[in-house]
């Protein structure tokens, strides 16, 4: 039995290794291609939210934020941002399903709610969106929100159901 746990823990570890493999390597990517914002003076009006938070004038294309790159990604090259984004909901689920299936308690089913509200919430900023990057992430984001929400209701009852039959057998 131990073993057996023991190799279900690994199949766990070893899927959290690849998500987190592939958020790097699509990260490093989408920071690449979203560098391009250096280059394009235009473009320093419309896709630099976060040095525009931060104060700063650009002066010339150092000056923007390294997460300013990301932004950039997402509204002209949206294919790694895209993956990005698919690792790290990927990495939640695996970490919801083992809360759930190992773990055995409602944490797991909290936490897919929670995360399930934030991808609404997510959704919610990118919805008037009309940058093909955004509209595609607001539909990952509203789609992925709804699953989580769904499957977080589902399991939640099936545990209520569950207590339910279980304390009035104890009867």
């Amino acid at each position: 039995m131990y073993l057996l746990g023991g190799m279900c823990l690994f199949k766990y570890f070893l899927q959290l290794v690849v998500g987190i493999f592939i958020l790097g390597v699509s990260t490093f990517i989408a920071w690449y291609e979203g560098s391009a914002i250096v280059e394009d003076t235009f473009e320093w009006e419309y896709s630099t939210p976060f040095t525009k938070m931060l104060n700063k004038d650009i002066t010339n294309g150092h000056d923007i934020s390294q997460l300013d790159y990301f932004v950039y990604a997402v509204k002209f090259q949206p294919v790694f941002p895209i993956i990005m984004m698919m690792s790290v909901l990927y990495l939640l689920s695996v970490t919801g399903y083992y809360l759930i299936k190992l773990r055995k308690s409602n944490w797991g089913i909290a936490f897919w709610g929670i995360i399930g509200l934030l991808m609404l919430i997510v959704s919610g900023f990118l919805y008037s969106s009309s940058i093909v990057g955004d509209s595609v992430i607001f539909w990952i984001s509203i789609l992925s929100g709804i699953i989580f929400i769904s499957v977080s209701i589902l399991l939640w009852s099936k545990n209520l159901k569950y207590k339910r039959t279980y304390n009035t057998s104890e009867m």
